[in-house]
């Protein structure tokens, strides 16, 4: 159980980590599609040797891979506009509230009563985050980011249930989303200036795409040594760590203020994980 704990911990750590370096990076974009492009290269041999999942959850792969487009497009404007310590807990936080409804609504699956009152701390946790400093315009960025995870998050698990391995659609997932981000930069005509920002830049993109492969590794690992919910709940302690990151790392404003804030909303998350 030790191991498991640690390696939930290290992937919260990392996928924190890795949002920081978008945060901080003055090409935000580039940035995140350099990290899919090297995390889905880095993934592409595992899927070939593990096999490519069932054809009937190709519909889905196609779709979260467009909506990890709109994702990545979201998270760097959100970025841009708001603090670190509001937009990354707001964004977790909130894609796994909305995951959760959209599991009832579309997924058929069911809540228990303390999965509803979990839902409750969380939003009162998010709720607390938004004070009058934060612009709506940020606001409205991580409120979007946050509906588009919360929306891929639900078609993957429809569409890991359609495969006989949940690990081989995850990679499959992680690939696609890589590509489409690059056919959006290609249509956009910025492949010229990626490849010059990736010669400027390489270390940043290459740290931040190989914390999310090994983020993904991680919990991979973890789940094979405790229950899933558990290490799931562990790995939301990144917007803990996201807020405190914002605070002490950026000194962003009203830190302890939204670190207990996202402690909150971590406790939430947790009692909503535990609870399923």
């Amino acid at each position: 159980m030790l191991e498991a704990t640690l390696l939930a911990l290290g992937a919260a750590v990392l996928h924190a980590g890795w949002n920081l370096l978008l945060k901080t990076s003055e090409s935000r974009f580039f940035t995140a599609w350099g990290q899919f492009l090297v995390g889905g290269i880095v993934m592409l041999p595992v899927l070939v040797a593990i096999g490519f999942p069932q054809a009937d959850s190709l519909p889905y792969l196609v779709i979260t891979s467009i909506v990890h487009v709109v994702y990545v497009v979201a998270l760097v404007r959100a970025y841009h506009h708001g603090d670190f310590g509001i937009a990354y807990p707001l964004a977790r936080g909130g894609g796994a509230l909305v995951a959760a409804i959209a599991g009832v609504a579309f997924l058929s699956d069911d809540l228990s009563t303390w999965s509803w009152l979990a839902i409750a701390i969380v939003s009162g946790g998010l709720a607390s985050l938004v004070r009058r400093h934060v612009g709506y315009v940020a606001l409205l960025w991580a409120g979007l980011t946050a509906v588009t995870i919360g929306t891929y998050t639900a078609l993957d698990a429809a569409g890991a249930r359609r495969t006989d391995s949940g690990v081989a659609y995850g990679i499959a997932a992680f690939i696609g989303a890589g590509i489409a981000i690059s056919v959006f930069g290609w249509t956009r005509g910025r492949v010229g200036d990626f490849t010059r920002y990736l010669r400027s830049d390489w270390q940043r993109v290459a740290a931040g795409g190989t914390a999310s492969v090994v983020a993904y590794a991680m919990v991979l690992a973890g789940v094979r040594l405790a229950p899933v919910g558990y290490v799931a709940a562990l790995r939301e302690s990144s917007v803990v760590l996201g807020a405190a990151a914002g605070w002490l790392l950026l000194k962003e404003g009203f830190g302890r203020a939204r670190l207990v804030s996202s402690v909150v909303v971590a406790a939430g998350l947790v009692l909503l994980v535990a609870s399923r």
